[in-house]
């Protein structure tokens, strides 16, 4: 953002430093409308986003023609910056309820093999059964974890279902 071309006359130094000012302006505001609900958990990205508004705020004393985008950035800064919503909120206590560890319902993570996910199992008798298992199991590993709830392997199959059957 605040970069300075080493060469050229004033006039083109200025225009530089508008344009790159601008195109990081942009930048700031796509990724803070893109990422802004997990911005509010980051302690780093939202002093960085204060930060620079600050900065930008200062510049728009020298560089008249940065103020048309501060109220922009003001906006995304002060949306972020608030309190979650109600219903962000409820999402949060839900993803606690559910999360076996609380560490993880505190970070967003990609997920891992490692990780956990959740069955159900239907059967040909209209009934179905929950098993979990690591995201990275085989097929024949999940067969067999099936095999173990139901106390049978005999016959048991995968199916991919789709909502239209």
């Amino acid at each position: 953002y605040h970069a300075q071309p080493s060469q050229g006359t004033e006039q083109e130094k200025m225009d530089y430093a508008l344009n790159n000012k601008r195109r990081v302006i942009r930048l700031v505001l796509q990724w803070a409308a893109l990422y802004g609900d997990l911005l509010q958990e980051d302690e780093a990205a939202m002093a960085f986003l204060e930060e620079f508004y600050v900065s930008v705020s200062d510049d728009t004393r020298m560089i008249a023609a940065l103020k048309e985008q501060l109220p922009e950035l003001e906006k995304i800064v002060k949306q972020v910056s608030e309190e979650p919503k109600a219903s962000q909120k409820k999402h949060k206590v839900l993803l606690q309820l559910f999360n076996t560890n609380d560490d993880r319902a505190q970070k967003r993570q990609p997920i891992r093999g490692s990780d956990e996910v959740l069955f159900k199992v239907y059967c040909i008798d209209q009934t179905y059964t929950t098993i979990r298992v690591p995201v990275s199991s085989s097929v024949k590993e999940v067969i067999s974890a099936v095999a173990d709830k139901l106390g049978s392997g005999e016959g048991l199959i995968i199916v991919k279902m789709s909502s239209g059957g």
